[in-house]
Formats: structure tokens, sequence, C-alpha cells
């Protein structure tokens, strides 16, 4: 395993070409706050002792950064424009002179090192976030986003029989034989179109990333919900008190976890949006009257509507009037459609879940989830428009996850150079133009910041 030898007579007096890079410069910037000292012990079993010398890991790093950074068309692009740029060879530590490593290095690399090593440069960046008082930990917003697949849309293939095909979903009829992982889904009215799924936690505080987890296309929204709110705690060491999401995360399931694990629910509620044509114009259950101690409700007839039988695999109790109870009453078609008669359904925690709905449609989950649908699509969009979140560079998922990754971190970087760096900047900036620093005008500008912050 390699370690790289900074040339430093391009960056140091009298020849510095570092003066040519701004103190604004966001490479500049990111470089005092990104902390990549993990990644040699993360990465150095995938390395021997014997063998041609690698390029240091911390560089191929810092070039996969580059490539998401700047939303670099391809690592073929960005190794012909390393040479050509002043900045990105300072940012790596190469001289005019340095050799720069052929592309295939870093697709070796990920090959060899896994997943592993870029969650660790995410959860580190979560925890510098943590560090500097960027996230409160308490409020999240939840929410996920379809990435297109690097695959052809023509290359798919049915993976099930006729007779299959009547019991399966239709997206899981079908494989892209170009990239397996993908599933095929359609986006409103769009074409069919193979695709990754990214969910995303966010800190309501300054919109840190605290919790991700990268799926096909067709896995629900809210089926890994419970699971990035434990992702959040584990890596904040936060506990979290409020969930924000829309209704796709409304389900039963997650309104009765998040309820028992003592958390405020301010998730829309699926019920509204699920609207069922058979159900309009007939009473809800709210207007059946449940007695706890005798196991029973009653219509607004006045029938009783005892226990029948327990669904294990659903996980709820039905109840059904006696029969013929329906037959001749004279609510009957304000009550039910069903030839049976009316029915009810029960869940074991019922009380929970009725509470995380009053909290889903209270006054303050209506206002969460307004200020999540511009709070959480900002940090979307700023992920598509200026790092090509949207569209897959590579494929299978473990690659998917690894761009996912690399986003995210370097959105979370973003987060904390704005809230920590710019104000000792202006500080900075202010500073020169006095007589303490007169005589040190053309130092390198982290000079400047090291006295602000020992002072």
């Amino acid at each position: 395993m390699g370690v790289h030898e900074k040339q430093n007579e391009l960056w140091v007096e009298p020849v510095n070409l570092g003066r040519r890079i701004p103190a604004e410069h966001l490479l500049r910037r990111l470089q005092q706050v990104l902390d990549l000292s993990f990644v040699r012990g993360e990465v150095s079993a995938c390395y021997g002792a014997n063998g041609n010398v690698s390029v240091d890991p911390v560089i191929i790093m810092k070039m996969m950064l580059l490539l998401f950074l700047d939303d670099v068309r391809s690592e073929r692009e960005l190794l012909r424009i390393i040479p050509l740029r002043i900045d990105y060879l300072w940012f790596l530590g190469y001289g005019l002179e340095d050799e720069v490593p052929h592309h295939s290095v870093l697709s070796k690399a990920r090959q060899r090192w896994g997943t592993e090593v870029f969650e660790r440069l995410f959860a580190t960046t979560i925890e510098q976030c943590v560090t500097a008082g960027l996230v409160a930990g308490d409020k999240l917003h939840v929410d996920s986003s379809l990435v297109k697949a690097n695959a052809s849309r023509a290359a798919v293939a049915a993976v099930v029989s006729v007779q299959m095909a009547k019991l399966e979903p239709v997206n899981e009829q079908y494989v892209n034989t170009t990239d397996p992982d993908s599933t095929v889904t359609r986006y409103t009215k769009g074409k069919p179109t193979p695709r990754y799924k990214n969910h995303r936690v966010l800190d309501d505080h300054t919109g840190v990333i605290t919790a991700m987890q990268s799926t096909t296309g067709i896995v629900d929204d809210g089926e890994p919900l419970v699971a990035l709110v434990k992702q959040h705690e584990q890596r904040t060491g936060k506990r979290a008190q409020t969930v924000v999401a829309d209704a796709k995360y409304g389900t039963t399931a997650n309104f009765l976890t998040l309820q028992q694990q003592g958390k405020t629910t301010h998730m829309g509620d699926l019920r509204d949006k699920l609207i069922n044509p058979r159900s309009q114009g007939i009473y809800p259950a709210e207007q059946f009257t449940y007695d706890a101690q005798a196991d029973h409700y009653t219509c607004p007839a006045g029938e009783l509507i005892k226990h029948h039988h327990f669904h294990a695999r659903r996980g709820y109790d039905e109840y059904r009037p006696a029969k013929e109870t329906c037959t001749h009453c004279p609510h009957r078609v304000q009550c039910t459609r069903d030839q049976a008669g009316r029915s009810l359904k029960r869940y074991r925690g019922q009380e929970l879940i009725d509470q995380g709905r009053a909290q889903s449609h209270s006054e303050a989950g209506q206002k969460d989830r307004k200020r999540r649908q511009w709070f959480q699509e900002r940090n979307f969009a700023e992920a598509t428009t200026q790092h090509g979140f949207k569209t897959a560079r590579w494929r299978r998922l473990w690659r998917q996850t690894i761009q996912d990754y690399l986003i995210a971190a370097i959105q979370n970087l973003k987060i904390l150079i704005r809230h920590t760096l710019r104000p000792i900047q202006k500080i900075a900036k202010w500073c020169q133009s006095t007589t303490l620093f007169t005589q040190n005008r053309q130092a390198e500008p982290e000079m400047f910041y090291e006295l602000i912050l020992l002072a």
C-alpha cells in the first residue's frame, strides 16, 4: 500500500501556485474540514506486502469525491482534466510533473474496498456535524427519491411463468439483464424504466443527512422507515422525538412501531390517499363504539358486533355481527355494501395507532409536513443539479450505494463549511485589512484561520 509524497516546491515561495487558488474556493474550504485519516486503516486489509506500489488510498478517495463534487461526466474525463486544473492538483497534492494514474485505478479500488469505507466516510461527516453543533437530533424529515439505473430499458426479460405472473406484483415479474439489481418502475406518466431508490433522513436543524439507505426502485417508501430512524439515533447518539414524512410512510405498522417507541408521528395518513369506492358514503369505523372490557363494538343502530377471529399474518382482529343482523337493518344502506354484513378490523395496539393518526392530523403535524415539502426537496434538488444524483454512474446495487454515500457525504461537508468556515473567513478578511497582518499578506490564508482559532 503506497504512501504519496506531496510535492511542495510548487506550493511554497518563491513559486507558489497555491496563491492562485482563492481563499473562498470550495476545495480550499473542503480541505480544512475533510477528515480522511481513517481511510488507510479501513482499507489496509485490501493490500499486500509485495508487488507494485499502489496509488495512495487517500488520493483515490479524493478523486472519487471530485467526481461527484463537480459532477464530472466520467472517470476518464476526471483523470483527463486533473493535470489541467491547478485547484485539483493542489487538492490532491500533485505536482505539475506527477503522473496521474489510469482511470481504472478508481474502479479497481471500489471493487477491492467494497462499501464499508464509503459508509465510514458518510458516518465521519455526521460525527463532524454533531461535534460542530449542527445536529439537534430530535426532529427528522424522511423521504426518498428514484435514481435512474445505468441500464437499457430494452434489456428487460420476464423471470416468472404466466401462472406465477398472476401472483407476483407487476414490477417483480421482470429483470433487467444489463443491471439485474435495478427494478422496472414507472414514475408519474413516464415510461417504465430500471431504477434504484435512495431513502434519506434529514435533521431539522440544518438539514444534515443523518441516515441513508439505497434499495431497488420497487421498495415501498415506508418499509425502511423504522430502520432509518434507528440508524439516525446510532450515528448521532441523539434520540429522535418527532418523525415527519408524507402519506407514503403513514402505514399502520409505522404508526404502531413509532408510537411504541414514544415518538411523535407527524406523517401523513396513508388511509387518506387510499380511496376505496366501496367505502364511499358509508359509516366510518369511528362511528362504532368499542367496549374494551367486553371486547365488542356497538354499531349506530345499537347492535353488537362481536369478535370473530384473529388474522395472525396481518396482525388484526376482525369483528362481525350475528348472522342476519344487518339483513333487515334500516341503516344497512349507510353502513355496508357487503352481503354478509358489516365487519370491522382492530389491530393489537389500536389505541397507539389512533394516537399516531391524531398526531398526523394535528395542526403541528400539518405544519411540519408543509415545511418538509421544501426542506427535503431542496436537499434532493441540490444533489441532482450539482452532484449528479438522479443518474447511476455504475451498475449493481452495491455500487449505487457507494455513489449515494459519496453524494451524501459531500452535501454534509458543504453544510459544515457553510456553518463553520464562513464566519471565520469573514473575520480573516477583516484581519487582512488591518495593520496586524500587513507584512503577511502573501502568506497562505490558512494561517489567518489558525491565528483566529487560537485567539
